[in-house]
C-alpha cells in the first residue's frame, strides 16, 4: 500500500463543471506569443558552427500524409513507426539554457534558432541498425527513453528532448517514445484514451532494448499524462514476467497526472526487483488542480505535499524518493514545466552523467539552491535524477490558441443558460500566479 485513503473536498457535481475548469486552464493561453509549425523539414542548406543532437523516435502516431514537415499527426497509427532526426542548437552565445528556440517563421535562423538538419522515416530493420551504430560509439551504453505528456505534437516533444538532451551533456542515447497527443489544449479524453491505446506498445518496446544484450542501462523520464502510459506499462511488463526488466535502473515521473489511489495499485503490481522510482512535485501546479477537477477525483499525484502524513511514511517504506520543488520559482506561469526553467540543474545532472557517476552518489547539498528536497531512502537518486527532467510539453500552442475564441464562443452558445464562472476562476484564469491553497484554491462553479 502506498497511500491511505484521502478525503477531499467535494469536487464538481456536474460534467459542466469540469468544463468549466479546462476553459478557464485555456484562458491563460491568451498572452503567448507565436511560433513557426512544420519545423521538422530539413534546413535547406550546410549549418555551421552548431551543435547537433541525433535523437531516435519509436512512435504509435500515424504519419502526416498531408503536412510532410510535421512528420507525425495526433492520429493513431496501426503499427509502430520509427524515424531518425537531428537538431541544430544555437551557439552557447545566442541562447539561454533551459530553453527550445522557436523560429518565428520558417526557415529559422540557425545562429539564433533550433533547426532541423536531418529528418527520416525508418522502418524497424533500419532503426534497429542506427540504434545498435549509436549505442556502439555511447561508451556507458545508456539509454534515456523520453515520454512526453498532454497537449504535444510530435515537433514540440522533438525539440524539447533536444533542449533537454543537449544541455545536461548527458552521454546517451536518446530515444523518444511518442504517442498520438493531438496537441491541442481542449483534446484532453483523446489525449487520455492515447495513452491506453499505446501502453502495449511502450511496453513491447522497452522489453526489446531490455533483451538487447548492446544495452547497457536504460532510464525512463516521464512527464504529466505521460506518467500514466509509462506506469501502465511498466505495470504490465511486471504481471506479465513477474517483475520490471533489471535493466531498467531509473523511473522519473514529473508532475505526474495519475490519481494517487491508482498509483497504489500500479506500484503493488510492480513486483521485485523494481527500478528507483522518483517522484517529482509541486503544490503550486495549475494544470494538476484543473485535472483534479475535471476527473473529480482524490489529489494527483504530482501535486501532493510529501510532508503529509499521509504520503510520507508510506512513501519511505515503499522507497520511492520524492523531490518538492513547490518553492522553486520560474517563469513557468501554470508551475507544470518547472524543470524547464531551471539551467543550473540540467548543467548539473550533466556533470554527473559526464563523470559516469551513480545517481545514488549525488549529494543534495550541492544544488539546495534549486528547490526543496523531502529526505526518503533513495531521496539522493531523485535529487539529481529529477533535475534531468525537462518538461517536454508545450502547454500553448499556436493552434489552440488560434482557435480557441471559436471554441468558446460555441461552447457558450450551447451552455450559457447552465455554466457560470464565477469570479475566483476568473482571477484564476487571469493571475494564476495569485493563486495559493490546497487544490481548492481555483474555484469554478458549475451550476
Amino acid at each position: 500500500m502506498i497511500f491511505g485513503s484521502s478525503s477531499q473536498k467535494a469536487p464538481f457535481a456536474r460534467p459542466l463543471g469540469r468544463i468549466a475548469a479546462l476553459l478557464a486552464l485555456a484562458g491563460l493561453a491568451a498572452g503567448c506569443s507565436t511560433r513557426a509549425t512544420g519545423v521538422l523539414e530539413p534546413f535547406p542548406g550546410p549549418v555551421y558552427g552548431t551543435e547537433q543532437v541525433e535523437i531516435l523516435v519509436a512512435t504509435t502516431r500515424s504519419p502526416d500524409d498531408t503536412q510532410p514537415a510535421l512528420m507525425f499527426s495526433g492520429d493513431r497509427g496501426s503499427r509502430m513507426a520509427y524515424a531518425d532526426l537531428a537538431i541544430s542548437i544555437p551557439p552557447e552565445d545566442n541562447r539561454t539554457v533551459g530553453e527550445v528556440q522557436w523560429p518565428r517563421r520558417l526557415p529559422g535562423d540557425p545562429e539564433r534558432d533550433f533547426v532541423t538538419v536531418r529528418s527520416e522515416y525508418m522502418d524497424q530493420d533500419a532503426a534497429i541498425a542506427r540504434f545498435k551504430d549509436k549505442i556502439a560509439r555511447t561508451p556507458g551504453r545508456h539509454v534515456l527513453v523520453f515520454v512526453h505528456g498532454y497537449n504535444n505534437r510530435f515537433e514540440d516533444a522533438v525539440y524539447r528532448f533536444a533542449q533537454i538532451v543537449h544541455d545536461s551533456d548527458a552521454d546517451v542515447v536518446p530515444v523518444l517514445f511518442t504517442w498520438p497527443s493531438r496537441g491541442n489544449l481542449l483534446s484532453y479524453t483523446y489525449d487520455r484514451e492515447s495513452t491506453n491505446y499505446s501502453r502495449d506498445a511502450l511496453e513491447e518496446f522497452l522489453a526489446r532494448l531490455a533483451r538487447d544484450k548492446s544495452v547497457s542501462d536504460i532510464s525512463i523520464l516521464a512527464h504529466s499524462m505521460g506518467n500514466w502510459l509509462t506506469l501502465e506499462s511498466l505495470r504490465q511488463m511486471a504481471i506479465r514476467n513477474g517483475h520490471i526488466a533489471t535493466k531498467i535502473g531509473d523511473v522519473m515521473l514529473a508532475a505526474p497526472d495519475v490519481d494517487v489511489d491508482v498509483f497504489r495499485t500500479q506500484v503493488a503490481a510492480f513486483g521485485e526487483p523494481r527500478p528507483r522510482f522518483t517522484l517529482f512535485v509541486s503544490q503550486k501546479d495549475q494544470a494538476l488542480k484543473f485535472s483534479r477537477r475535471l476527473w473529480g477525483s482524490t489529489d494527483r499525484l504530482g501535486a501532493i505535499d510529501p510532508n503529509d502524513p499521509r504520503y510520507r511514511d508510506e512513501l519511505a517504506r515503499e522507497r520511492i524518493a520524492v523531490v518538492d520543488l513547490t518553492n522553486e520559482k520560474t517563469s513557468d506561469r501554470m508551475n507544470h514545466a518547472t524543470f524547464a526553467e531551471s539551467p543550473q540543474a540540467v548543467h548539473l545532472i550533466g556533470r554527473q552523467l559526464a563523470a559516469g557517476q551513480d545517481l545514488n552518489t549525488y549529494e543534495p547539498g550541492v544544488g539546495d539552491h534549486i528547490g526543496q528536497f523531502a529526505t526518503t531512502t533513495g531521496a539522493n537518486i531523485g535529487a539529481a535524477a529529477g533535475l534531468l527532467v525537462t518538461a517536454p510539453v508545450a502547454v500553448f500552442d499556436q493552434r489552440t490558441r488560434e482557435t480557441y475564441d471559436d471554441r468558446v464562443n460555441h461552447f457558450g452558445q450551447s451552455v450559457s443558460d447552465s455554466l457560470q464562472i464565477d469570479g475566483d476562476a476568473a482571477d484564476v484564469a487571469g493571475t494564476p500566479d495569485k493563486t495559493t491553497g490546497d487544490a481548492e484554491q481555483a474555484t469554478i462553479s458549475g451550476r
